[in-house]
């Protein structure tokens, strides 16, 4: 339970509505006048973690379409396919397997409206701090600078989503106003800016003041995450940059890996010394709606309720696609413990039976079988499990998701120092972070310089019910690069991003996805942000 963060939004809500009287009685004692109010530490970190709280809806809400699960379906590691119990909604999910998605799509809609909706209420907060409408007058400078780096995190979203959007950056805007758009590399350089100029006057700290807060280390995670995709955003990549912040981290000397990879996603998770930024969740004060990370009702199967003592039955949906699945090695360890598989039991230890259409009274068992986007029985497809579900698991999770964690440091910067021509330095780094992995057979851990240069091991192509492909692979540089960051952060919301980055979101195929487009790097803008602000101009593509 993360008390001290879920504070945040109860409390708020209360001062929020203080601030925002236009008249104050000092005779009405119900009422805190602003000039009569100094702020706690406490309520200082109320009053910050008003926006922070957008990024739970943004990342990962209940039912939102939102970064998350856009990142995981429309790449080729997982997949939401149509199950006898449901899951097609409109077809959604199999539009946005297929790259087939329109600007009338809920994934655009909750991502745009989220972020911005994050940035609204950093910049209502920086305009009362410099209004004195919040009489801060201890670190004030360190709570705008945080305020900016949060404000900056929201356009990471919205440049890597959408690319050219408005800049706003004021809350005291004329009725009416409409902003201008932006180019991409006009929002990079804003969101460069805003980190490199705001990061020396934030705290240093890494204990549970800044905890899901945006301390010196975690806005460097963010400003190399900028770098490294420089070449996406700018055309001109930043590796030597992306490197320099990484070492930030790494030199800080406050982070390191955990000894086993599920510790860092363990249902109480907030100690992990590997984890650099997270978001909090807690299955009473997040329990369900928008604020709910619910990824175990996601994936499982009605009849897994038996295995865990839910509460409530799960829904069965998202599971891996096997293309993926086959690229690990036997010996790692994150292929048995980051994927549900095989025959499924009770508590008890009986064995579970499907329910449903052709599997109804047989055994249920997940295999590593998907017939298509189009068309699947309940047993078809590994699930989820990186996330701990523990026992009696109400709809809503406990586990604080990590936005940024030690490992990504490493494998940023073993990334930037490849792609600058120092094999041997990615080699060692990526070979760290493998350790942990290979715990039955240790020498299969170590990476060369050699391999890291190598082919992936992704079999591309059509790979369903209708149709079977083999594509090459040889045009893709650093492969097995590629294949290490999906063998370490599956099931983590990024792999999109990680398959532009190497040119294939938009080249090759897997299970029922073919190519359709290079434009679809980019999501399209909203339909409804299109009919309400005349300055924007649509993607190319849309």
């Amino acid at each position: 339970m993360k008390k001290r963060y879920l504070f945040f939004a109860a409390v708020t809500a209360g001062l929020m509505a203080i601030y925002s009287c236009t008249k104050l009685n000092d005779k009405d004692y119900a009422t805190i006048v602003s000039s009569q109010f100094s702020p706690t530490s406490k309520d200082v970190a109320a009053l910050v973690g008003v926006p922070y709280t957008n990024w739970r809806t943004l990342e990962l809400g209940r039912s939102a379409n939102a970064i998350w699960r856009t990142n995981e379906i429309s790449a080729d590691e997982t997949v939401i396919p149509a199950r006898p119990n449901g899951w097609v909604d409109g077809g959604i999910y199999r539009r946005m397997h297929e790259h087939k998605w329109t600007a009338d799509e809920d994934n655009s809609f909750q991502i745009w409206t989220n972020a911005f909706s994050g940035i609204t209420n950093c910049n209502r907060l920086l305009y009362q701090l410099d209004n004195n409408l919040i009489p801060v007058t201890t670190g004030k400078d360190q709570l705008e600078a945080e305020l900016k780096v949060l404000r900056a995190s929201f356009y990471y979203a919205l440049c890597d989503f959408f690319g050219n959007v408005p800049i706003i950056t004021k809350f005291d805007v004329p009725a009416g106003y409409l902003p201008t758009q932006s180019t991409r590399a006009q929002v990079y350089a804003f969101i460069i800016s805003e980190l490199t100029t705001n990061i020396p006057l934030l705290s240093k700290l890494n204990d549970g003041t800044t905890y899901g807060r945006f301390n010196q280390w975690a806005a460097n995670a963010l400003l190399a995450k900028m770098y490294l995709n420089a070449g996406v955003y700018t055309g001109t990549p930043d590796w030597a940059n992306c490197i320099k912040a990484c070492d930030q981290v790494i030199n800080s000397g406050l982070y390191s890996l955990e000894s086993v990879q599920s510790n860092v996603f363990a249902t109480n998770n907030s100690g992990s010394k590997e984890i650099v930024f997270a978001i909090p969740f807690d299955n009473i004060y997040t329990a369900d709606g928008a604020t709910a990370w619910t990824l175990h009702m996601e994936t499982l199967e009605p009849e897994n309720q038996a295995t865990y003592n839910f509460q409530n039955s799960p829904w069965g949906g998202i599971c891996a696609i096997p293309q993926f699945i086959n690229t690990f090695d036997p010996d790692d360890n994150r292929l048995k413990a980051n994927w549900i598989q095989g025959q499924q039991y009770t508590a008890s230890g009986s064995v579970l039976m499907g329910t449903m259409d052709k599997f109804n009274g047989k055994p249920l068992s997940y295999v590593n079988e998907v017939p298509g986007v189009d068309s699947t029985q309940e047993v078809h497809g590994f699930r989820l499990g990186k996330y701990q579900i523990q026992n009696a698991e109400l709809v809503g999770m406990s586990n604080d998701f990590p936005l940024f964690r030690y490992a990504d440091i490493l494998m940023m910067k073993a990334e930037a120092s490849l792609r600058s021509g120092d094999a041997a330095t990615a080699a060692s780094l990526v070979t760290q972070v493998r350790q942990r992995d290979f715990t039955t057979n240790p020498s299969k851990a170590t990476v060369t310089a050699a391999q890291l240069q190598a082919n992936t091991s992704y079999d591309y192509g059509l790979r369903n019910h209708l149709s079977t492909t083999h594509e090459s692979v040889s045009d893709i540089q650093y492969g097995r690069m590629l294949d290490e960051l999906g063998w370490e952060f599956a099931q983590e919301g990024r792999r999109r991003q990680d398959l532009i980055r190497f040119g294939v979101f938009t080249s090759k195929s897997w299970l029922s996805h073919s190519p359709n487009g290079a434009y679809r790097t980019l999501l399209p803008i909203p339909t409804s942000a299109m009919h309400t602000n005349s300055n924007l101009k649509q993607n190319t593509g849309y």
